[in-house]
Parts: structure tokens; sequence; C-alpha cells
């Protein structure tokens, strides 16, 4: 009788754990939804991650205004695994609880969003890996990787900016100054 209580709570635990990855992946904000989206988009083209993977929880976040109405995202979080294959279409966790037999996987993404929509240019970096090979060295590396391609973009338009209104004109520096 006590294996299977046993087995009843891991399979009701099994449940709810996945039930509140789906849930945190619904109450992020669509912003960095893309970014989630962008990760596991990547994964499955480029990994080797037979299963599906959900979203767990975000470990940092931030947004920049461009000015323009774009914004630029840096979002760092973790994945993992559920016993679905990775081509299963919107699973449902009840069917798809969380494997409890593989780490977690972290990624950092970064990537320029207009109008709702991910921009190719820059083009988004997106890196994932097993969390217990992030060192503190490689989540340094990814955050200057993305506040390089941040800083590239916000010099771009500062030189735009420049020559439209002209290198001394205060409309560019006002503007420049907000890329910032």
């Amino acid at each position: 009788m006590s294996c299977q209580l046993l087995f009843l709570l891991l399979t009701v635990g099994a449940c709810v754990s996945s039930t509140e990855g789906r849930r945190s992946y619904d109450q992020l904000p669509d912003r960095y939804k893309k970014g989630v989206d962008l990760a596991r988009e990547h994964l499955l083209l480029y990994g080797s991650f037979p299963y599906h993977l959900l979203f767990v929880k975000s470990l940092n976040a931030s947004a920049v205004e461009t000015g323009f109405g774009g914004k630029y995202i840096y979002h760092n979080f973790d994945l993992k695994a559920t016993t679905c294959s990775n081509d299963t279409v919107d699973p449902d966790p009840k069917r798809c609880p969380f494997r409890d037999d593989r780490t977690l996987i972290n990624c950092a993404v970064c990537y320029k969003i207009f109008s709702g929509k991910v921009q190719k240019v820059p083009m988004p970096y997106v890196t994932c890996a097993h969390k217990p090979f992030v060192t503190q060295e490689q989540a340094d590396k990814r955050f200057a990787q993305c506040t390089k391609m941040f800083e590239r973009a916000s010099a771009y338009i500062r030189t735009l900016l420049q020559q439209l209104f002209g290198a001394n004109s205060t409309l560019a520096a006002d503007h420049a100054g907000s890329q910032d």
C-alpha cells in the first residue's frame, strides 16, 4: 500500500511541477516569451535534445528602450526536459511532466524587438548549456556578448542620427543620449 501511495504522490507532484512550468511561461511578458521561444527553436535545430523543453524560471531579465518603439532584451532562464519528444506540438503538462533524471538547461538570449517582433538585425544571440556546466566565467562572457551587441547597435544609431541631423545638432545629441 505504501508503494502505491508513494507512486501516486510522485505522479501528482510531477504533474503539478510541469503545470507550474507552463504557468510560469504564460505569466512572462510577451517580450521575454519571444526569447524563450528563440532558445527552444535554437535547441530544436542545433541541439541534441530529444525531449520537449518547458520554461522553468527567469534568473535575470532586462529590457532597454532604444527609442522609436524598439527594445533590446536580455533574458537568462532555465528550461527543463519533459517526458514528451521534442516534436510534440503544444504538449499538455499533464501528459508531459518534467523529467527528474535530466539537468536543467540554462539559456541566455539577447535580441531586439520592434513592434512586438524579433528583429533579424542585429542577429539574436542565443546560447544554452546544461546548467551544471555553466561557469561564472561563461555567464560573464554571455553577458559581455549581449552588452557588445547593444553597444554596437547604439553606436550605429548614434552615427545615423548624426548623419541625418548633422554632427553638432542638438536633436542628434538628444537622441543619441537616449540610446545609452
